[in-house]
Formats: structure tokens, C-alpha cells, sequence
């Protein structure tokens, strides 16, 4: 009798934690967004979210949509909560806003295009279902934004100061001495999932990863992409001479753009028959 008692609180024990770690795995609908006068609800963003995140992201936000095995780079699993575009420091949370640009904005070079044909309020409530994927969200505050310095006029100057720089912490080892995303080390790249991963092409065009904008660089260089290799050099430059970097990478694209130029060949004319 005995035994068999103690095989029924076994079970009924058995039953419980699975219960436990199913209701652990699923979204919690009393997480909020704010953006701006908007307030986002996770309820609401569950549809939209169904309608047009879950075959990347999937059903349980952990990135292993149906579509997620067919792209590169892989799409990003909310329930760690970390993600690449921030104004908050290197491994702290994004603040609303944070997620709010990126699904408005997309990620470049990537599968995540821009949400913009959405309502402001779909995408704010998009945010709140987003963090309803991992507890960090409860558990901590996000991150202090990034306060960012007036830029400073560019110049050969500073051009050569942030090449400098480009040489000396290495950004060439990724990103290649063109920045082409070529480097030596480009190869061995992985994510924190340890999925290959492409340095950007920092030569390619005036889009990046996070946006167009020079505070938006500036930015990038500060926090790092979070998820990827690309550090934050907070501790490492000084505004100045990360704005430095930020106008040397522009030279990096118009130097593209010249051996552009100079390799398109002019289509010949056909000689008219006398």
C-alpha cells in the first residue's frame, strides 16, 4: 500500500514540473510597452505577431521558425533577450524604443524587413508580446541609453586619425582593410548560438545594420551588437575618436564607390553604315 502511494505522489510530482515548465515556456500577457504616448499590450500583439513573426521567430520566440533553417543570418531568439540594436550598454536590456525602431526599421542584410505598413500602436504592442518571451524583462530594468555627443565636422584630419584607429583595435581583422567584411578572421565568425556569421561590409552602401545615421554608427561602436562579435568600445575610445572612426568608414565607402567608377567601362557606340 505503501508503495503504491508512493508511486501516485511520484507521478502526481512528475505532472506538476511538467506543468511548471510548460506554463514557464509560455508568454505572460500582463507585460507592457511604452513608446512615446502609446502603451503596447502583449495580448493584442499576440495576433500580429502569429500573422507575420512566427514562421522566423516561431511560436515560442526562440528563433526556430519554420523559415529559420533557410536564413542567414538566423533570426534572433527573444527568449534570451539579447539583441543587437540597442542605445543601452553591452549586455544590459533595450529600452522600448530600442525594439520599437528595429521592428520599424528592420535589420539590413538580414531577413527582418521593415514593419512600417503596420499602425504605431500594432508595432508598440508587437514590443510588448516581444518581452513577454523572456523573464528578464520583469527581472530587470533596461540599460541607461547612450548619450551622444554632437558630431564633429569631418576632415583629412580625422579621416587618418579613425584609420589609424581601424588598424590599431583590430576592426580590420573582421571587417578586412577595405572593410569589405573580407578580414582574416571573417571566416571563423560565430554568433552566440555559434551560427557562422558575416562581418558587415562596412564599404557596401550608407545602410548598416542598426540604421543610416552617424549617431546611429556612433552608437554601434558604443554598445556593441550584442549577440554578435562585434564588441562595445566604450571602455576603449573616446567620443572623439569614435566619431573619428565613424567619418573614416565613410571614406571607406566612397573609396568603394571610386574603384566602382573606374571599372564600369563606357558601352560602345555602333559605327553608323555609310
Amino acid at each position: 500500500m505503501r508503495m503504491k502511494i508512493s508511486s501516485i505522489n511520484s507521478a502526481a510530482a512528475t505532472v506538476c514540473a511538467v506543468m511548471v515548465c510548460l506554463l514557464s515556456s509560455l508568454p505572460s500577457f500582463a507585460q507592457e510597452a511604452h513608446v512615446g504616448n502609446l502603451t503596447g499590450n502583449a495580448k493584442r500583439g499576440k495576433e500580429n505577431y502569429q500573422r507575420y513573426c512566427i514562421f522566423c521567430h516561431g511560436k515560442y520566440g526562440d528563433g526556430t521558425g519554420d523559415s529559420a533553417p533557410y536564413l542567414d543570418p538566423k533570426p534572433r531568439d527573444f527568449t534570451k533577450a539579447t539583441f543587437k540594436c540597442r542605445s543601452t550598454p553591452s549586455g544590459t536590456l533595450p529600452q522600448d524604443s530600442d525594439l520599437y525602431d528595429t521592428i520599424s526599421r528592420g535589420i539590413h542584410a538580414s531577413g527582418m524587413p521593415s514593419w512600417k505598413p503596420l499602425t504605431r500602436q500594432q508595432r508598440v504592442d508587437l514590443v510588448a508580446y516581444v518581452k513577454s518571451f523572456s523573464p528578464r524583462f520583469k527581472e530587470e530594468k533596461p540599460g541607461t541609453p547612450l548619450t551622444i555627443p554632437p558630431e564633429p565636422g569631418t576632415s583629412p584630419e580625422s579621416v587618418k586619425r579613425g584609420g589609424d584607429l581601424f588598424q590599431s583595435m583590430n576592426c580590420w581583422l573582421c571587417h578586412g582593410k577595405e572593410g569589405r567584411g573580407n578580414g582574416p578572421s571573417a571566416a571563423s565568425l560565430t554568433d552566440s548560438k555559434g551560427y557562422p556569421i558575416t562581418p558587415f561590409d562596412l564599404s557596401g552602401g550608407t545602410r548598416f545594420k542598426c540604421g543610416e545615421s552617424d549617431p546611429g554608427l556612433f552608437r554601434d561602436l558604443m554598445t556593441g551588437l550584442d549577440g554578435s562579435p562585434m564588441p562595445s568600445f566604450a571602455d576603449a575610445l573616446q567620443p572623439d575618436q569614435a566619431w573619428d572612426i565613424v567619418h573614416y568608414i565613410h571614406a571607406l565607402q566612397a573609396s568603394a564607390k571610386g574603384r566602382i567608377a573606374e571599372t564600369t567601362v563606357e558601352p560602345k557606340t555602333e559605327m553608323k553604315s555609310q
